[in-house]
């Protein structure tokens, strides 16, 4: 493309629909069917110069222009109960179901990497004793001791709050960090995956690995399952840098980046959950059984949340993205 002689082409019907749009007075209708169409050119125009001759000037004027033009044609859109409602019924589980191929392997493979860590420790003392001294073990895994203090420390209230603090943030920070080709993503969840399989194997050695899943089965299940689908996405991100296939990478990442954006939304909710069942739950004196069976009934509601209605949206074709009226359109690119 020349991008002189295309400018020069074009350039009087940028600067009708910049004129319409600064009209005080209201449109008559032939000049609003007029700034329809010189919006929709317009819009073409930018995604042809975007992808066959990026200019950083004529792409942030043209950009600032279509937007102009999107808000006078299409109106201010506000949030309303509808988008939360359609938002928690197909656009985030459409986004987790879709994401399965990602976080379901990463959660196999981590549950399995704490297993070997937490056998590692449990069976070899001296990697017992470079975690600790033995007067600090014992103090860590005696009844009534820090493993077991530590749930009911705090009040329920504020405990449940800065549980969902951290794990939302950690959730975000995988969800975010994807872009980096998925190594940050990589090092988080080994570093929760290390904490757990500390935690089991020094419990497991005191023999006391029962009340050890006592306390972190209520609440883990959906805590490590919103960590996985966060950590999965990020990945599934992360390789989209790499592989972004059809689409332009920048057009992958964007439709990609949306989807994960709602993600860490939707995760915030569901760590809600699994903090307020470890501030309330975990802690209290229900029997084992009836705090596992919490936790197990909270995993599997998800679990079904996920492969029924997100499948269902998924197959009617939602993604996660947002609505294509809300999305800038995208010129085909030849392969």
């Amino acid at each position: 493309m020349d991008l002189d002689v295309f400018v020069s082409a074009h350039r009087g019907e940028w600067d009708r629909l910049d004129a319409l749009l600064r009209r005080q007075r209201r449109l008559t209708g032939a000049e609003a069917d007029e700034l329809v169409v010189l919006y929709q050119r317009t819009a073409t125009h930018l995604s042809l110069i975007q992808s066959a001759a990026p200019d950083p000037q004529l792409t942030g004027r043209l950009s600032q222009l279509v937007g102009r033009a999107r808000s006078a044609v299409a109106g201010a859109r506000r949030a309303s109960w509808r988008d939360v409602t359609r938002f928690l019924s197909h656009s985030f589980p459409a986004a987790v179901y879709r994401s399965r191929h990602w976080w379901v392997p990463t959660a196999l493979l981590s549950t399995a990497v704490a297993a070997l860590l937490g056998w590692w420790i449990g069976t070899h003392p001296e990697v017992q004793a470079s975690i600790a001294a033995p007067s600090e073990l014992r103090e860590l895994t005696r009844p009534g001791g820090q493993y077991e203090t530590y749930y009911s420390s705090h009040p329920a209230a504020s405990f449940a709050a800065q549980v969902w603090t951290n794990n939302a943030w950690a959730a975000a920070l995988c969800l975010i960090l994807g872009v980096f080709l998925g190594l940050p993503v990589l090092w988080i969840l080994f570093q929760n995956m290390l904490n757990l399989g500390v935690g089991f194997g020094l419990m497991s050695s005191a023999g006391r690995l029962d009340t050890f899943l006592g306390l972190v089965l209520p609440h883990g299940l959906l805590e490590l399952t919103a960590v996985f689908v966060a950590a999965g996405t990020g990945l599934r991100l992360g390789w989209t840098v790499i592989d972004p296939g059809p689409r332009t990478r920048r057009a992958a990442l964007a439709a990609e980046g949306r989807a994960a954006l709602a993600m860490a939304i939707g995760l915030a909710l569901v760590l809600f959950v699994s903090g307020a069942i470890e501030g309330f739950v975990t802690p209290s004196g229900l029997p084992t059984w009836a705090r596992i069976t919490i936790g197990v009934v909270a995993e599997l509601a998800f679990l079904a949340y996920v492969y029924v209605l997100g499948g269902r949206a998924a197959r009617a074709g939602e993604t996660g993205d947002l609505e294509a009226f809300e999305r800038s359109a995208d010129v085909p690119t030849a392969a």
